[in-house]
Formats: structure tokens, sequence, C-alpha cells
């Protein structure tokens, strides 16, 4: 795994990103508790040990797994006070991918405050995340992925822009500024026009860069475009996305996203379309308690 390392670009400059991508020097490094996570198979005992370890030791990963763990829609009734408590309540596997997603996401405090507010970027992020497993849980038990992995993609899948923001803070700022006023505009459309590198195709590289499993770059990369071939790697949970930031289409940031949702969205996923309507209320309230969470 790569170290840690910054790459400030001098406001009057702006770099291009499609040749920065290609450089690790350019690139975020993995946070290494992030990296420590990863590392872990969490089927031993000792490892199981390590793990809560490391995220006892972080404040911020304890209090939303604690968070997390009390919520109804992903605990019991049962309210957890510790990490150890929370990972019996959600199990070690959800409890990796979730702290390990958002050990990432602390690479926010690395850039610098403007027009990008990360913390809209936590805030979306949670709300598709906690999206995703309201949908997942609709879908056939057969072709339902794992809880850990589709939370830990839904944390990730617009983590482009947190690299575009590191990469360029100026062309990072302008964007969410034009995002902002075109909300009649997808995101994509105004990013091809500003950019050399769409944040979907930037999030992959990131992904890439940090060695992350194949189908989680996949579902960075083809998260706007779940119909293309080449999001085979990622599927189900490209559609998953795909139908979730549709779902919670004005939900933190501004992607600007078609709200359409045809019967084809959910039947792709093996979803009943008459139980939409019971779906989509169930997830906007999961997103509410990813608001509260966060």
């Amino acid at each position: 795994m790569p170290t840690n390392s910054t790459h400030v670009v001098p406001s009057n400059q702006h770099i291009d990103l499609r040749q920065a991508v290609k450089y690790i020097d350019a690139l975020p490094a993995m946070p290494i508790i992030a990296q420590r996570l990863l590392a872990l198979s969490i089927d031993t005992d000792k490892d199981e040990r390590e793990m809560l370890i490391l995220i006892e030791q972080d404040p911020q990963i304890s209090a939303k797994i604690i968070g997390l763990s009390n919520s109804a829609k992903l605990g019991s009734a049962r309210k957890s006070t510790s990490v150890k408590e929370a990972a019996i309540l959600l199990g070690m596997n959800r409890v990796k991918s979730i702290a390990t997603g958002i050990a990432i996401m602390s690479l926010s405090t690395q850039v610098s405050s403007g027009k990008f507010k990360t913390q809209d970027l936590w805030l979306h992020s949670f709300g598709i995340a906690f999206a995703m497993l309201g949908i997942a849980r609709a879908m056939p038990a057969k072709t339902r992925p794992n809880h850990d992995q589709v939370f830990l993609a839904g944390i990730l899948h617009d983590i482009g822009y947190l690299a575009l923001a590191f990469l360029d803070p100026k062309r990072s700022d302008d964007l969410h500024v034009r995002l902002a006023e075109k909300s009649d505009c997808p995101a994509l459309n105004i990013e091809r026009e500003m950019l050399e590198i769409c944040h979907d195709e930037l999030g992959a590289e990131l992904a890439r860069h940090w060695n992350l499993p194949d189908e989680i770059i996949a579902v960075l990369r083809y998260h706007h475009t779940p119909d293309v071939a080449e999001a085979a790697a990622g599927q189900p949970m490209v559609h998953m996305i795909s139908l979730a930031e549709k779902l919670l289409a004005s939900f933190g940031i501004h992607e600007n996203v078609d709200a359409n949702i045809s019967d084809d969205d959910w039947e792709v996923l093996g979803i009943d379309p008459s139980k939409a309507e019971e779906i989509s209320v169930q997830v906007a309230e999961q997103a509410e308690q990813a608001a509260a969470v966060y």
C-alpha cells in the first residue's frame, strides 16, 4: 500500500487531471487505518480482536460504528455502548467495511474548504449506503450482495469528487458552483465540459491505485452508466447505486441525476415494480437515519 502524501496545486494553476491520475504521488494515499483494516481477513479471533482495537483507537470511527449499530434499520432493539457490542449486533465483516469506508472518507480533512462541501459528500455517501441496504433487502436472496460489500460501495461511490478537490481545489470549486447553478443538467455533462476526466473515472483510478477489489472499482467507474457491458464486474451493486441515486436525487451533494425511475430499474434487480412506492418510503427513512448518524 502507498504511504501518506500530500499534493497541493497553486491557486492560479491547474493540472492535467487525466495525466495526474497516472502518477502515484499525485493521488492521496489511503489512510493507514484503512490499509490495516483491509489487510485483516477477520477469520480468526485474533484478527477480530485486532480490528476492534484499531477501531477503538479512532474516536470518529468508534462513534459512527456505535451510532450505526443503534439504528433501528441496521441493528436491533438492544442498544450498544461500545465498539465490541456494536460488532456483535452488526457482524464483524460489516463493521470492517463500514470502518474502512469511514477511514477512507476521513481524507476529506486533507482538502481545503471551499465551494465543495465535504460534509455534503459525507451525508450523500452515507445516505446512498443506507438506501442500498434497503434495496438489497427487497432483492431475491440468491442475487443479493453481502451487506458489507454494499455499504463499502455506497460510502465510496463518489470519492472521485474528493480526489478532484485534492488534485485541483480551484477547478473543484468551479465545478460545484456550476453544479449548483445548473440544477437541470446532469453532473457528468457538466464535468465533461469543464474537466478532462469525470468524477466516476477519477474515483475508479483512485480505487485502482489503492488496490481495492475489482467490483468496487467497477461500481465507482460505472454507477452513472450501469447498462454498459464494462459494468458487469460491479453488478448488481452498480444498478443498486444507480437506483439509490435516483431515489435520493437531492440528498447531499448536487449531482443532478435523472430522477425518472422505470420498471426496468426495479426489475433488473429482481424487484417487483409494484413494491416501488413502499421501498421508496423505506429508502427515504434510511437516508434520514444516515443524516442522524452523520
